[in-house]
């Protein structure tokens, strides 16, 4: 097992190379700056187009980001290390998974950057499938601020390995913070109101320069 001195290091390694591997082969084009505080606790939420979103967000964000992720995905041999050097929190579809809820709550209470994709799943068009009320759920039980981005011009509906070998020429646009309100808001407008947030973001996206592409086409 690592010591914390020597996971810090290998993080600050992954961090770099990332940051080169993204903005030169996959040329990211940052549309808007990253909003994320510089210290404290914060939420980012994003739409899923691609197992190398997570990658790609990191890469334009100063902070590290703690990932949400499904746990089949956490647990491939081979590569388990890297997301255990990076905090990721695997995260069981099958249900509502307590464990991982209270990882993430510990997460903010340590004033870490929490990383979610509230539609749960990869999506192959531009349009946004209903948020899961998860991310609503947390952000309110931390009082954190939620910061929206949009990602585009990813190769969508690839898997993460096939991803990483197949250029995607992505932008990206990150939106102001959402303030936590303690207006008494039902869980569903509240998660209606991050959906909004991140669907307000697609009109930096429409100057793309590159035509969206599905793994299917």
């Amino acid at each position: 097992m690592r010591s914390a001195s020597e996971k810090k290091i290998a993080n600050r390694a992954l961090q770099a190379i990332n940051r080169l591997y993204c903005r030169v082969y996959h040329q990211l084009d940052v549309l808007s700056p990253c909003t994320l505080p510089c210290e404290g606790p914060a939420i980012l939420v994003c739409n899923h187009t691609s197992g190398l979103d997570p990658l790609l967000i990191q890469s334009v964000c100063p902070r590290m980001i703690i990932w949400m992720m499904a746990a089949e995905y956490y647990n491939l041999r081979g590569i388990k290390w890297v997301y255990e050097t990076i905090e990721a929190i695997p995260v069981a579809r099958s249900g509502r998974d307590m464990a991982a809820t209270r990882a993430a709550m510990r997460a903010l209470r340590d004033g870490r950057i929490l990383g979610i994709f509230p539609e749960g799943r990869i999506e192959t068009s531009r349009e946004l499938l209903p948020f899961q009320s998860g991310v609503a759920l947390i952000a309110e039980k931390s009082q954190a601020a939620v910061y929206p981005v949009f990602l585009d011009g990813t190769q969508r509906n690839l898997p993460m390995i096939p991803a990483l070998g197949s250029p995607q020429r992505a932008c990206i646009a990150f939106g102001p913070p959402i303030p936590p309100d303690s207006r008494p808001e039902s869980l569903e407008e509240k998660t209606a109101a991050v959906q909004a947030g991140v669907e307000g973001l697609k009109i930096f996206t429409d100057s793309c320069h590159h035509p969206l592409k599905s793994a299917n086409d």
